[in-house]
């Protein structure tokens, strides 16, 4: 048996630094990242949550099926960002576009940074917690961060070296030169 087994023995195990295998390796039941070798609890989602985000996933979906932009993952999968110490994270939604991607293998995560991010931030999530992740995402090469804010009625756009843009519900999400021509009235999103 290894000592990856359960949830109670990697929590012992300070000072251990774990990798993208050993992540993916644990057995389900837990929601956890990979922090430059650490083990990290993934906060908890409300229902709220997952709706938002449901909602604006399909919509960006069927808009890449459409235009035959790439492929979309669903939350949590897992991508490996760094190396040696191991950096795995699982957006809410992601996409990569199909000259960057094409095969997805069976098995293990990917092991590159996404062209768009979708981060909804749940009732659990600290801000400086929320705010490194999206910085993660940026610094590893990630073209564009949606931070969804429900409590806000709100989408934050990032992009590196530019000064995040705030969009109410009564604006429009455009998808820039990720997925151009995508636009989206919030107002689909937060009625």
């Amino acid at each position: 048996m290894s000592a990856l087994e359960t949830p109670e023995v990697v929590s012992e195990s300070l000072g251990r630094l774990y990798t993208a295998i050993d992540l993916e390796m644990l057995p389900s039941g837990e929601r956890l990242e990979l922090i430059r070798g650490e083990l990290c609890p993934m906060p908890n989602n409300s229902a709220e949550h997952g709706n938002i985000t449901m909602e604006l996933t399909l919509f960006v979906g069927l808009y890449v099926r459409e235009h035959d932009l790439g492929k979309c993952f669903a939350a949590e999968t897992r991508f490996t960002i760094e190396e040696d110490p191991d950096t795995s994270l699982g957006p809410d939604f992601s996409f990569v576009s199909k000259d960057r991607i094409a095969a997805i293998p069976p098995r293990g995560y990917l092991k590159l940074a996404p062209d768009l991010v979708v981060e909804t931030r749940s009732p659990g999530d600290r801000r400086t917690e929320y705010a490194l992740k999206i910085d993660r995402w940026l610094r590893a090469g990630c073209r564009l961060v949606w931070a969804v804010d429900p409590e806000t009625r709100t989408v934050t756009v990032h992009r590196m070296g530019a000064a995040p843009i705030t969009i109410a519900a009564s604006g429009t999400l455009e998808g820039e030169d990720v997925l151009p021509g995508f636009q989206l009235p919030l107002a689909r999103l937060f009625p």
